[in-house]
């Protein structure tokens, strides 16, 4: 916002982008802690609630959007901004995505199908790459990898030497990483789960839940919705599902720190708020973006 509002200033326009997987979604707004109205301040926001939860969100659908909008504000004048802690989002649209088939539906709900440990000992054999590049209780991903090559026959780091539809290489990119102190964001992990439920964040999955969406569908599996549904249910007391939910915030932030650490490229600028200044220098960053 700050740096719109500058851009605004300089007598530019600067339109804000979500690059976050649960923002994407109409029916999470408390949740995902979309702005309202009244916090955009003004500002042009898009990609913010553009999917209904019943239909997932892909990186790649997601990419697909975010290239037609971005392409939209640069031919207005305009300059994009993206933010959002969904690295994967980013790097499919910066570095483009395999053309990877669809997947046999029998061997995806074959692989889904199957424990963590079988799954994952499968995976060695078919892929011992990619094995060895994930966590052996990383489901989703063991999954992904198995199934993608039982269907395909062909391997997924073999699919991404084909990657396609990137615009790294078409934008004059100004990325700036902001990794604030641990235990600081942790805080405010539990804070911002506290305060969601006081927004009506009980009420959000109510309204979710009365829907009768597939299960396994991501807005159903977004940080807060199993929690509280879990409460709902009678599985679980007040406490504990607050427990819960922020002790799941606080994993993705470490999945997002582990992520921003060892993805992007090294010269990517990254900056450290601390307990006593959140404030970023913004003209040291985006330069070229305030001049008149």
């Amino acid at each position: 916002m700050a740096l719109a509002q500058r851009i605004a200033a300089s007598g530019g326009r600067g339109v804000i982008i979500n690059a976050d997987s649960a923002q994407v979604y109409a029916d999470l707004s408390v949740l995902s802690a979309r702005p309202t109205e009244a916090e955009m301040g003004g500002i042009e926001h898009r990609l913010f609630g553009a999917w209904d939860g019943a239909l997932a969100c892909s990186a790649a659908a997601w990419a697909s959007r975010a290239r037609a909008e971005i392409a939209d504000v640069h031919a207005n004048g305009g300059v994009p901004i993206l933010v959002g802690g969904t690295g994967l989002y980013l790097k499919v649209l910066i570095e483009g995505i395999a053309p990877i088939p669809e997947i046999d539906p029998a061997i995806r709900a074959a692989v889904r199908a199957m424990s963590e440990d079988a799954a994952y000992k499968l995976l060695q054999i078919e892929d011992p790459q990619r094995a060895s590049e994930l966590d052996p209780g990383d489901r989703q991903r063991i999954a992904r990898a198995l199934e993608v090559k039982r269907s395909t026959g062909v391997t997924l780091a073999d699919w991404q030497l084909a990657k396609a539809g990137g615009i790294g290489d078409a934008v004059n990119l100004l990325p700036l990483i902001i990794e604030p102190e641990r235990a600081w964001l942790y805080e405010r992990c539990d804070t911002r789960f506290a305060a969601m439920l006081e927004a009506g964040a009980i009420e959000e999955v109510e309204a979710l839940l009365a829907r009768g969406l597939d299960p396994d569908l991501p807005v159903m599996r977004a940080i807060g919705v199993p929690e509280i549904t879990a409460y709902l249910a009678g599985a679980i007391d007040r406490d504990r599902m607050i427990a819960a939910g922020s002790q799941a915030t606080r994993n993705l932030a470490k999945r997002q720190f582990t992520w921003f650490r060892r993805q992007p490229p090294s010269e990517w600028a990254r900056v450290h708020p601390t307990w006593e200044s959140e404030s970023i220098d913004l003209g040291a960053h985006f330069a070229s973006l305030l001049r008149n």
